[in-house]
């Protein structure tokens, strides 16, 4: 069950957010896309709850395209990020009819579409929410690599059945997915030798702080940018 610390921080949506783009449709979504078309090589960034007009996870896309990659980021939400104040419709209600598992179906058709254009190799990264359509992916064979940052949903036999090298960043302090459980996952990735991956708990952060940090917080901003270093560097290490 999803608990409050999911929604901590929510961010101010800024639909002008980003030096990107935003298209009315990319593989049947609205999408911010940033980075080269022509890139052979692209990422496929899925938010948390909050949706895709996020300023930090439009910020995060740019820099990921700056490094070489072509960039969407999907409304996987459909214009209807979760709001908090909505007491008539907590957590608990408004994931019903956004399932991650549905976030997965739809991100299908974006990646067909990458390819479509060229794209040659196709690695995927989510946050909270997205990081469960993420493993998805990645046990379908769809993406090259994937990363998930504090994982919501994900289970131990999730990562059983994931076919690509695959990059966990966690919190010290998670509800969702706990240092226990992401150590778990460590164990069950590093008995399969046939995947890469690479797992990583950050000391003296919670859950969501690569994504919903306080720009003007210091230690909060240092700690977003090794975790963005850390995805970059696991992208470019298996989709170059």
């Amino acid at each position: 069950m999803a608990s409050p610390q999911c929604c901590a921080n929510p961010p101010t949506l800024s639909p002008a957010a980003g030096d990107g783009k935003v298209v009315d449709s990319f593989g049947g979504l609205r999408a911010y896309l940033a980075g080269a078309q022509e890139s052979k090589a692209a990422v496929v960034l899925i938010s948390d709850v909050y949706g895709f007009e996020a300023p930090n996870l439009r910020n995060i896309a740019d820099k990921v395209a700056s490094s070489g990659y072509f960039v969407v980021v999907p409304d996987f939400l459909h214009g209807d990020p979760f709001v908090p104040a909505d007491a008539d419709r907590p957590l608990q209600v408004w994931i019903k009819e956004h399932a991650p598992e549905k976030g997965f179906e739809e991100a299908k058709p974006v990646i067909a579409a990458l390819k479509e254009q060229g794209v040659s190799v196709v690695g995927a990264a989510g946050y909270c929410w997205g990081a469960k359509v993420v493993a998805e992916l990645a046990k379908a064979n769809e993406i090259q690599a994937a990363v998930m940052s504090h994982p919501s949903f994900v289970t131990v036999d999730d990562i059983k059945e994931v076919k690509c090298p695959i990059a966990i960043l966690g919190a010290e302090t998670d509800v969702m997915s706990p240092p226990e459980l992401v150590k778990q996952f460590k164990q069950v990735l590093s008995s399969n030798a046939g995947i890469g991956s690479f797992v990583k708990i950050f000391p003296g952060v919670s859950h969501g702080w690569t994504v919903r940090y306080d720009s003007n917080d210091a230690a909060a901003v240092k700690n977003a940018e090794e975790a963005l270093a850390d995805m970059i560097e696991w992208f470019n290490k298996n989709l170059k």
